[in-house]
């Protein structure tokens, strides 16, 4: 029953090439920067690479706007550069899984500029283009990216759709000409030999019919209508004959970023019997800090543990033998993890320790994020001159102009700004954290913390958090009880102690959490078999053998008893 599946059994670790390392001088990443540093990866242990865009592009959002899909960004490097890597990851026995926005292009595409030239241009129509209603846009939808998700082109007269930046126009995936150019392009990369591919905003291929207005009972000018555009019944439909035509021919991981659904619905895209994704990212659990009002993500209110439970245990019991889950906790769109969900002062080593902890004892392939498994932490840059990312940038003008105090802003971009993962990796205590070479100055700023949090001085320390990482990934590979284990919540309503046990034949895993800097009282719920001398990781030294029916954690503390159940 447990499909054993490469893909399952693996760790993905992702990387934001424009910030992981610069090899010549330029102050952004590399292919050639990534290279050098595939033997670091192998030490980690990590199978495969997320590898964030590195197609030709305009870059007005990192890459996520392509302008052509078979080509590399010069400041990247060059089509040989990605053959060389690819074949040098292969060597170490790593994978590449690309990422792969299907959904828009960049507004320097050819296709958007012959789209673009006049109404009967043989391509008008690869793209979403509408005549305006009532002197304005044609609908009400509201970008991701704050404003309308309508652009206005004076020289044809209407406007074309975007969910995001305006550099970001929507494809037609109801032309099918579009449809088989998207085909031949994925296959072309498969052909290179490529191991997967996470689809990116896939969820919103599809529109509503008609493209209505969204539900407006207070007349805004814009309304989130995600509803219209997000995880429509078409979109199966096209998964299936991309997985038909194309992914079925490949032995690949394929990922889809799929925001506003539960497991039960996720399982349409990765059901063991759909035929269209093998995993996606669900989001559920990124919206605990953020208030469900205002300005959404940006409204920071504090997050209880009883709904962070109540989300993965949900994802965890409804996926198991149905579909199977990525787990992660912080990526190039979200905070780091230690500065959100741990603390990243008084107990930063420890709490991130726990996260990884946490994370890595799921059922489901967990995914590192650059910079994670050394406990890099947010951003508080003073100035916003200083942040470079297009969805900060636009919501600091907004609220500006909307009167709210600079003061207040600031604090929400501390919290919330998609630049708090994307400074740069801290390799070493040198200038510019050894991100750059030649004096080259970064294309964002570096952390200051990095003489402190580096990869040298983690690699030196054996009770790092990289260390920690190592042990938690050979863990994964030696017990398959970590990977296919039935997941089963425990003490549910402990509001600081997040316990679960994974079950597979004779083998049990205990996993105990205190999410929390302040000590907490553990009791072992009855039934529960323990054999303390079963210690499989902890991030504080711990007794073997101790008793732990009842016990102390102390804060941020995580511990795994491997035990075999005797019946």
């Amino acid at each position: 029953m447990m499909n054993k599946k490469w893909w399952k059994e693996s760790v993905v670790y992702q990387i934001y090439p424009i910030s992981f390392m610069d090899s010549n001088g330029d102050g952004k990443g590399d292919l050639r920067g990534i290279m050098s540093k595939l033997d670091y990866l192998k030490d980690l242990g990590v199978d495969m690479l997320w590898i964030c865009p590195i197609y030709k592009s305009p870059n007005h959002d990192n890459g996520y706007d392509i302008s052509d899909y078979c080509a590399i960004m010069d400041e990247f490097g060059t089509m040989e550069d990605f053959d060389l890597l690819l074949k040098e990851a292969h060597l170490r026995g790593m994978k590449i899984m690309m990422d792969l926005v299907l959904n828009h292009t960049s507004d320097e595409h050819p296709w958007f500029i012959e789209s673009k030239a006049s109404k009967d241009n043989p391509k008008r129509d690869y793209f979403i283009w509408r005549k305006g209603k009532n002197g304005g846009p044609p609908n009400n939808w509201e970008s991701y990216f704050s404003g309308s998700v309508w652009q206005y082109d004076e020289s044809t007269d209407e406007y074309y759709l975007h969910l995001y930046s305006k550099h970001q126009p929507d494809l037609n995936w109801e032309n099918q000409k579009v449809i088989d150019s998207m085909h031949e392009m994925v296959e072309w990369w498969l052909k290179k030999g490529v191991d997967g591919f996470r689809f990116d905003a896939i969820a919103h291929i599809v529109k509503a019919v008609g493209l209505p207005d969204g539900a407006n009972p207070l007349k805004l000018p814009t309304v989130q209508a995600y509803d219209l555009f997000s995880n429509l019944e078409n979109v199966h439909t096209l998964l299936k004959n991309l997985y038909d035509r194309v992914l079925f021919h490949y032995d690949i991981m394929t990922v889809g970023e799929t925001s506003g659904l539960g497991p039960e619905q996720a399982l349409s895209y990765v059901g063991d019997t759909r035929n269209e994704l093998n995993m996606v990212f669900q989001f559920e659990h990124m919206f605990l800090d953020a208030r469900s009002t205002g300005t959404g993500k940006w409204d920071v209110v504090p997050w209880n543990l009883l709904d962070l439970k109540k989300i993965i245990s949900h994802w965890q019991i409804v996926m198991h033998e149905q579909g199977w889950n990525a787990n992660y906790l912080c990526n190039h769109d979200q905070p780091r993890s230690v500065s959100r969900f741990g603390d990243d002062q008084e107990y930063r080593v420890e709490s991130a320790k726990m996260l990884a902890t946490f994370l890595h004892m799921l059922e489901g392939t967990p995914y590192i994020y650059q910079g994670e498994e050394i406990g890099m932490t947010n951003i508080a840059f003073q100035s916003i001159d200083d942040y470079r990312d297009v969805e900060t940038l636009n919501f600091y003008e907004q609220s500006m102009q909307r009167g709210i105090p600079e003061e207040k802003i600031m604090q929400a971009l501390w919290h919330k700004s998609r630049d708090n993962a994307r400074t740069p990796m801290q390799w070493s205590n040198t200038e510019e954290a050894g991100f750059t070479t030649m004096g080259g100055e970064p294309w964002i700023r570096v952390n200051s913390n990095y003489p402190l949090i580096n990869v040298e001085a983690a690699v030196k320390d054996p009770n790092s958090i990289y260390h920690y990482y190592r042990k938690l990934i050979a863990l994964r590979k030696q017990h398959e009880v970590i990977v296919y284990g039935l997941y089963e919540l425990l003490l549910p309503l402990d509001e600081e102690i997040y316990a679960y046990t994974r079950t597979l034949e004779d083998q049990q895993l205990l996993v105990i959490l205190n999410f929390f800097g302040k000590e907490a009282e553990f009791k072992l719920p009855e039934g529960i078999q323990v054999d303390t001398k079963g210690l499989l990781i902890s991030n504080y030294p711990v007794k073997s053998g101790e008793d732990i029916s009842t016990f102390t954690l102390r804060p941020y503390e995580s511990r795994v008893y491997l035990t075999t159940i005797q019946s």
